[in-house]
């Protein structure tokens, strides 16, 4: 019996190419001085307890913040004058410990087009400079690079990078010389185009000065409570990067993680091999 097939399912049949976009998880890793850090360690080994037959098993304990490793924050996450995207009272949303409006299991699952605005390109060096500004020219820039602008509905990610500094806490975390990353100009430029996420290789995703730490972040404000758009922290965008993959599908499932601001992701580009 003839079958027709989903395009889509044609597409996958046909064979695609996975690029890691998240940094693994591991004990130690960078983590922004306003969350808790990860911890995992095994609470079971082998050979603790041993099965009739032989068998065995082990398991770990994981403790985590909702915004340490590759994340994405749910739209409770920011607050601006005591309010959530679209008018939503803070203080009453999160009364009993979870929030009962954006909470993250609300966060959608993605299967959306996805641009890569290799800024670091644009400027020809591996790295960005520290502390680095990113602007709407710089967006456009890239997206020209790309030969791809984001548009309604799309996935932007920003490559600045910084993720090459990921195993040397110090450095990723800039504390003193400050961290790349985009600002609130840029921000309103994505906005503009409306698309539904957004991440960069970096903690805060937006531009850190010198010496100026987490204290404020209005890209944030721009982002999660002004357009109710996504926003995805700690990305590994190097590989896709070096092989010129500037145009993608990308892919993400968020935990659903009830009266949350945010989930722990392992996001992914795929295009066709």
């Amino acid at each position: 019996m003839t079958r027709t097939q989903d395009p889509l399912l044609s597409a996958v049949a046909g064979g695609v190419r996975l690029f890691e976009l998240g940094q693994p998880f591991f004990t130690g890793m960078p983590c922004s001085p306003n969350h808790p850090g990860f911890r995992m360690t095994l609470i079971r080994r082998h050979g603790d307890m041993l099965r009739p037959d032989g068998g065995s098993a082990a398991n770990e304990i994981i403790v985590t913040g909702g915004h340490v490793g590759t994340h994405i924050d749910a739209l409770s996450h920011v607050s601006h004058d005591g309010k959530l995207h679209g008018d939503v009272d803070a203080a009453q949303a999160q009364q009993g410990g979870v929030f009962t409006a954006h909470g993250a299991e609300n966060l959608p699952g993605l299967l959306r087009r996805g641009v890569l605005l290799d800024v670091a390109a644009v400027h020809g060096v591996a790295t960005l400079d520290a502390g680095y500004g990113i602007t709407a020219a710089d967006l456009e820039a890239a997206a020209e690079l790309a030969g791809a602008e984001p548009g309604e509905g799309d996935v932007a990610l920003v490559r600045t990078g910084w993720a090459r500094n990921f195993d040397d806490v110090t450095a990723y975390l800039g504390k003193q010389t400050g961290v790349p990353g985009v600002t609130v100009e840029a921000a309103r430029w994505l906005a503009e185009r409306r698309v539904v996420a957004t991440g960069a290789d970096t903690t805060a995703y937006e531009q850190i000065p010198a010496g100026a730490g987490h204290a404020v972040l209005p890209v944030h404000r721009v982002l999660l409570v002004e357009s109710g758009i996504y926003i995805m922290e700690h990305l590994n965008l190097e590989e896709v990067a070096e092989q010129g993959v500037r145009e993608f599908a990308f892919l993400l499932a968020p935990l659903r993680i009830v009266g949350g601001t945010g989930s722990p992701i392992r996001p992914l580009a795929a295009v066709s091999a």
